[in-house]
This record gives C-alpha cells, sequence and structure tokens, in this order.
C-alpha cells in the first residue's frame, strides 16, 4: 500500500462553529466522527485521507437543530463524499466532456465519476 498511496490523517480544531440551521455560535463539543473523503490522486498516489471532524451541541433554544458537524473551509461541505478540490476538478472535466468521454477522462485521472458501460 506505501507504494502506491498517500495516507493523510488530520483533524479540525476550530474553537467553535456555526449551526447550519440557525447560524449561532456553538463551542460545546457533544463528540467526533470520522470522515473519508475522497480527493484526487497526487504524484499519480490515490490519497487515502482520514479527516477527524467534531460534532458541536446548538444552544439555540428556537433551532430544531440539536447537535451539528463542523465543516472544514475550503475540504468538505455538507453530505459530501468528495473534497472541493476533486468535486471541482468533475465538475469541470463534465461540462468540457459530458457523459462517457468525461468518464474516461476521470478515469485517466484515476477518479471513479461513473459506472462504465
Amino acid at each position: 500500500m506505501a507504494d502506491t498511496h498517500v495516507r493523510v490523517e488530520a483533524r479540525a480544531t476550530a474553537g467553535q462553529a456555526a449551526c447550519p440551521g440557525c447560524g449561532c455560535w456553538s463551542g460545546r463539543i457533544h463528540g467526533s466522527y470520522l470522515r473519508f473523503p475522497r480527493d484526487l490522486p497526487t504524484s499519480g498516489k490515490l490519497v487515502v485521507m482520514s479527516l477527524r471532524v467534531r460534532r458541536f451541541v446548538c444552544e439555540a433554544d428556537s433551532c430544531s437543530r440539536k447537535t451539528f458537524a463542523e465543516q472544514v473551509p475550503g475540504l468538505t461541505r455538507r453530505f459530501g463524499r468528495r473534497t472541493e478540490r476533486l468535486r471541482s476538478t468533475l465538475v469541470s472535466v463534465g461540462l468540457a466532456l459530458a457523459g462517457r468521454a468525461g468518464a474516461r477522462m476521470s478515469d485517466a485521472f484515476g477518479v471513479r465519476a461513473g459506472t462504465p458501460c
């Protein structure tokens, strides 16, 4: 695995985060979990990322959310399984080539973007 993969382990360290439901800031941590967003290959090697993010408690009584997960700006988005870098690259390939040609180009990058026929 060492010859074909680059392993990246990271964790978010912000002291507080804004609730996506009401916008209130919270520093009360509920817990944490690991995310494994896909990223573009680097130097021809697959990037395996393990990102530890925290769950915060929303302290606003009027908010329907009880907890929410922090996001890393420029790297992740809610419910995203890809990094922003990979997502924007696939969007560019899709807009330029579309369909099967786009899927073949993304395969050349080492990123699977669709199901082959």
